[in-house]
């Protein structure tokens, strides 16, 4: 085989998509936007942390939590991060019907998680913590209502995924697609282990 040959065979085979780290482009792109984000939810928690026992005489959001209840909520969202882990696995090993009912039932548990936090926000609405009742409900209703929007277009983005596996346009070869969401799946769970641990655990100064 002549030299000619071999640099261009290798060129045909170098991954178009791979970067000098060896990660593709769109995978780095993943990286350095929750790198981003992760900047932000720390100025969110910051923030929090500065106003959570600034309640103007008001009612705090500390004085009503239903930690019970929101354990419940967490661990539902937590599970969900080993059902993403296995609809990957699936759909890397070709067997998308699997990887298809693990991506609905991730998407599920999601929406679970979703649900219990809307419950959350009308309950305490309802003992009289509105948005504007203090600077401590503000910063509590903006960081933990910050995150479920990240859940809620996680959620969107796994359903997307199951409706293209549903139209076969979701295959083995594109598994990377699911293991990049998965990213951000697995990130905005760590992210709550914070935000729970925060929010609820640790007790006001």
């Amino acid at each position: 085989m002549s030299t000619a040959t071999a640099t261009a065979d290798t060129h045909h085979d170098h991954d178009p998509h791979a970067t000098n780290t060896g990660i593709s482009n769109n995978k780095l792109a993943m990286w350095l936007f929750l790198s981003t984000e992760c900047l932000l939810f720390g100025a969110l928690i910051s923030t929090y942390l500065l106003y959570k026992t600034r309640g103007n005489g008001g009612v705090l959001p500390t004085d009503i939590f239903d930690i019970p209840f929101t354990s419940v909520s967490s661990f539902v969202l937590l599970m969900s991060s080993l059902t993403m882990v296995l609809a990957l696995s699936a759909v890397a090993r070709g067997e998308m019907d699997r990887g298809k009912a693990w991506l609905l039932v991730t998407a599920m548990l999601g929406g679970v998680f979703i649900g219990g936090q809307v419950y959350e926000f009308t309950s305490f609405y309802r003992e009289g913590l509105g948005y504007t009742s203090n600077p401590a409900a503000s910063a509590f209703y903006t960081l933990t209502g910050f995150h479920g929007v990240h859940v809620s277009l996680g959620i969107l983005m796994l359903m997307s995924l199951w409706v293209s596996a549903q139209q076969g346009k979701l295959t083995q070869k594109n598994s990377e697609t699911v293991e990049i969401v998965g990213l951000y799946w697995h990130f905005v769970d760590i992210v709550w282990i914070f935000i729970f641990t925060v929010i609820y655990l640790i007790p006001p100064a």
